[in-house]
This record gives structure tokens, sequence and C-alpha cells, in this order.
């Protein structure tokens, strides 16, 4: 896991309409970069949804969402379009991104060690520096959590 006040790793995806995206696009404006484990799912369609439902919000105070899973872009275009989700989805297949920003780990499930995704969310700041992280996230009230914190946080640079 990443921690506040680091300068948020390297990326270079590509999102659910085949355009790439890196880490230069963080530097000037407020990021959500959040990673969730699979499209499509009760947990990360609750999520999204629910970013999806304050978006308007997020736009409105300039801020940029990233939602990435090692799902494939073809799979993030049915994903957005089934659920009119605004935002972009990252399609990270390699998990190097995960990997880099701690939301590729080591779990038990079933009593063996896996290695899977771990929902996990960051808010980056202007500076491209980690501002706040979220390592446990309740997929039904993470959005509300987010927008109360990014408030607070961009009146504090004020």
């Amino acid at each position: 896991m990443l921690k506040i006040g680091k300068k948020a790793p390297t990326f270079l995806l590509v999102d659910q309409d085949g355009v790439t995206h890196t880490h230069k696009e963080l530097v000037g404006q407020w990021t959500l970069i959040y990673f969730y484990p699979k499209d499509d799912t009760p947990g990360c369609t609750k999520e999204a949804c629910m970013i999806a439902d304050v978006y308007k919000d997020f736009k409105r105070m300039k801020v940029q969402v990233f939602g990435v899973s090692k799902d494939t872009a073809k799979s993030h275009k049915k994903f957005a379009e089934k659920y009119a989700l605004p935002f972009t989805l990252l399609s990270d297949p390699t998990m190097e991104m995960m990997d880099k920003y701690g939301a590729f780990v080591v779990k038990k499930m079933y009593g063996k060690e896996v290695r899977g995704t771990n929902r996990i969310s960051y808010l980056i700041g202007r500076d491209a520096k980690v501002a706040k992280v979220y390592p446990e996230v309740d997929p039904a009230s993470h959005a509300l959590e987010l927008l109360k914190d990014l408030k607070a946080c961009i009146k504090a640079e004020k």
C-alpha cells in the first residue's frame, strides 16, 4: 500500500475506449484511483454505481476518476455501458499498476494463499502525491466517504 505524501507510481494503461492513459495525467488535478477485483460482480458493481451516482459532484470539483482492474478493455466497455458509468476504467491485465499501488496482494481463500485484487482506493492531489489512502473499502458507502474527504482536501488547499 502506498503511503500518504508518496509520489503516485507510473502507469501506462488503456481504457474501455482504447485510449491510453499515463501517470502524467495526475499532475494538476485531483484524482481518485480505485482498484476493484472484477467487472460486473456484485460488490464491484455496487461500488462503481455508487461512484457514478456522485460523479457529477466529482466533475464539479474537477476530480478525475480511474477505476482499475485486470479485466480487458472490452470487458470494461461492456461494464461501463451496462451501468452507464461516466468515468474511465483502466485495463491492467499484467497487474503491473495494481502491484505498484499495493492492490495485487496475497490473500487467504479456503485456507490457501492466493494472489488477488485488494479493493483499495487512493486520492491523489494536484501534485501527483498520495493525499489519502482507503485500504478497506465498503462498496456501498465508499463514494460518499470519498466525496466528503475530497471536499475537505480541496477546502484545505485554499
